[in-house]
Order: C-alpha cells, then sequence, then structure tokens
C-alpha cells in the first residue's frame, strides 16, 4: 500500500495526547519490515529519525496551511497515487477532495459531551467540522470502546464495523525507578519533606481536581502520618481558579503546585508517591494511570467512561461524583501498606498489556482493512 499520514501534529501538538499518539504511532509502524510506501506530511524540524527507504518527508508551512490542505495535499496524493490517507488529530485539515481511502483518529467526542470544559475556539470549529469529517471518513481509528460508542451516539448511520479501536499505551521511559530515591529528589526539588500523594493531568473542570482537593481536605485528621499532596502543571485559567480553592481552604503547606514538570521528569514524580490519584469525569482513553501503573504507582482513579478499560481491577475505581467515596479510598490506600503494595503490583503487570507495538499493529490492520473493503475490527484482546 501507499500510504500518506498527515505527521504535522507530531510538532504542532508535541506534549499532548495527539502529539505523543502520532509520534509513537508512526515511530512503531517504520519498525516494521514491511512493502508499504509511507509519504509523511511534515511540518518543523526533527524529521530525520523518520527517514527509512521507503519514507518520504513531504515539507508544509503551517502559515499557509489551508492551501497545503486544501490543495498541495490532494494534489500530491492524486500524483502518486496514494491509496490510504490518515490524519490523527480528530481529522481536522482532511480535505473532501481526495482520490483515495479516507482514515482518521478520533480520539474523543468532548466537544460533544461536555462542552463546558472546552474553548469556545474550539467548541465552534469542532462542531463545524466533525459532522464533515465523519461523513468523508472510509475508517475511523478511535482509542477506547467508550469513544467508539461515542460515535455510534452521535453519529448512528456511520457503519460500526468501520470503526477500529486501537487502545494507547505508555511511552517507554515509563518504568520503576527507586522509589526512596525518586522520592527524595522531588522533595529535594520542590522544598517539601514528606510521602507524597500525586495528580497529573490538567485543570479542566472535567478532570475533578476540585472534588480530589476537597477529599483531600476532608481526610486530615484520619491519616495516620504527615502526607502532602502535589498538583503538576501551568496554572493558568482553570489552575488558578485550584490555587484559590487551596487557599481558602488553607491547605497552602500541605498542597504543592509544581507548575510545568518536564517530561523526563515525570517517571520520577510517579515512582516517588504513595498513591496516583486520577478523579476524571470523562476520558477518551486515560492516559496518566497507565503512566502510573507503569512506574508502580498504586492508583486510585474513575469508574466511569474508558478508564475502567485501562485499568482493570488494577486499581481502586471510584464514582468521580461522590466526595466520600473518593476520602475513603484516599484513606484506604494511604493507610493499609499491605493494600498499597497490592495495588502497586496488580498495576505495573496490568500495564505491561499496553504497548505502541500493539497501537501500530491494530492501525496498521485498519489500513488494510479499509483498503481491501474488509468489515472485521482489528483489535488486540487486554
Amino acid at each position: 500500500m501507499k500510504i500518506a499520514i498527515d505527521a504535522r501534529g507530531i510538532n504542532w501538538y508535541k506534549g499532548t495526547g495527539i502529539g505523543t499518539y502520532t509520534y509513537n504511532v508512526l515511530k512503531k509502524l517504520l519498525q516494521f519490515n514491511d512493502n508499504n510506501e509511507y509519504s509523511l506530511f511534515w511540518s518543523g524540524g526533527n524529521f530525520q529519525e523518520f527517514k527509512r527507504r521507503n519514507t518520504n518527508i513531504i515539507m508544509a508551512s503551517k502559515k499557509h496551511q489551508r492551501f497545503f490542505e486544501s490543495i498541495y495535499f490532494p494534489n500530491y496524493i492524486d500524483c502518486y497515487n496514494v491509496d490510504i490517507y490518515h490524519v490523527p488529530q480528530n481529522g481536522i485539515g482532511i480535505s473532501n477532495g481526495l482520490n483515495c481511502k479516507k482514515i482518521v483518529t478520533i480520539h474523543d467526542l468532548i466537544p460533544y459531551i461536555l462542552p463546558e470544559t472546552v474553548g469556545k475556539g474550539y467548541l465552534k470549529k469542532f462542531l463545524e467540522e466533525m459532522p464533515k469529517i465523519i461523513e468523508c471518513s472510509d475508517g475511523i481509528i478511535t482509542v477506547s470502546e467508550q469513544s467508539k460508542n461515542d460515535i455510534l451516539k452521535f453519529f448512528p448511520c456511520y457503519d460500526k464495523e468501520k470503526i477500529y479501536v486501537t487502545p494507547l499505551a505508555a511511552d517507554v521511559q515509563f518504568n520503576p525507578i527507586d522509589k526512596k530515591q525518586c522520592k527524595n529528589t522531588v522533595n529535594e526539588r520542590y522544598k517539601f519533606n514528606t510521602p507524597y500523594i500525586l495528580y497529573i493531568g490538567g485543570f479542566s473542570a472535567r478532570k475533578n481536581v476540585r472534588g480530589l482537593i476537597e477529599a483531600f481536605h476532608k481526610i486530615q485528621k484520619d491519616l495516620k502520618k504527615v502526607i502532602s499532596l502535589v498538583i503538576v502543571g501551568s496554572l493558568r485559567d482553570e489552575g488558578e481558579k485550584i490555587y484559590n480553592l487551596v487557599k481558602e481552604l488553607n491547605l497552602l503547606d500541605k498542597i504543592i503546585f509544581t507548575g510545568f514538570a518536564e517530561d523526563q521528569f515525570l517517571p520520577t514524580l510517579y515512582s516517588g508517591c504513595e498513591v496516583f490519584v486520577y478523579p476524571s469525569f470523562y476520558e477518551g482513553f486515560g492516559l496518566p494511570p497507565l503512566e502510573a501503573m507503569s512506574c508502580k504507582a498504586p492508583v486510585i482513579t474513575s469508574n466511569t467512561t474508558s478508564i475502567p478499560e485501562v485499568v482493570g481491577d488494577a486499581g481502586l475505581l471510584i464514582n468521580p461524583h461522590n466526595k466520600d467515596e473518593l476520602s475513603c479510598a484516599l484513606l484506604k490506600v494511604l493507610n493499609d501498606e499491605d493494600f498499597k503494595e497490592n495495588l502497586r503490583e496488580k498495576g505495573y503487570l496490568r500495564s505491561q498489556h499496553f504497548s505502541w507495538q500493539n497501537t501500530a499493529i491494530n492501525t496498521l490492520m485498519a489500513y488494510q482493512s479499509v483498503n481491501e473493503n474488509l468489515t472485521l475490527s482489528p483489535k488486540v484482546v487486554i
């Protein structure tokens, strides 16, 4: 097959779920010793690691984005007789005038499900373009059964056999590191000296960080030892509201806001924590709990949407709308060392079922299925 992939998101969305997904799937796809030929639409630098005997790097400028998407890419696809064109960033930027099979990755439909948690500009663009994207797609890749069901809920006329579920994976850097050493490193870097609960995952209202802080506040008198809460991420917009809540609750001495933390430091944060907590109301996949489990951090997370698909019975699942459940779960893990260690081991074993290799295999199977007009939906069983 001749396959074209819109790889511009690797640089455009670096550090986000879409950027990470595009980078890892493409990297693994190109490691397969197959007869496919890949054309990568690229923007920016760092393309050398994707050069292979069977790849063509097609440079595009962000400044003239509309020209490339509506004229240059379709002409290239036509001239080079491309069989499959894959747009990984929710299909944004795909053109109708393409003489090939079209596949899009739709990560989730959060703008449809929780529109109040999405910026107005992105919300407007997403709601306007998604029906056209769905209509023109010959196949849809998504990251969980939850997201597949959401797509069918809002677009019930789409053929469910043409929606391919390809679960994500944690990056290879997420591995267990000595817990004591990591805790000491985190203590030294952020100037505190206690064990800590960890949250990583952003400050959108759907992430329910407010619920975590209120649950943490509630358990203070019942903890067997002093424990801090470490919240990772840049404090902008919703993050500033969270900071003000902490001030109101007089918890500034117990809650550490780290600000931005580079990707390379995340395994240290995960490995050193007492428990990782992710009480999100909605996730299309939910990568942070998987990253935490890969580092042998015990996990408390939500029993909603896609999260149980990822965590299974290897984490402590709670109803994120019930603050008492979250408080009880925190006390259970923090005050019971045996239970905590059991979660560590179960979570780590569960995490080993997920790999970018599997994601790429499923992606290649989706390409083949769409190209050959097959209806069998590939899926690695976990």
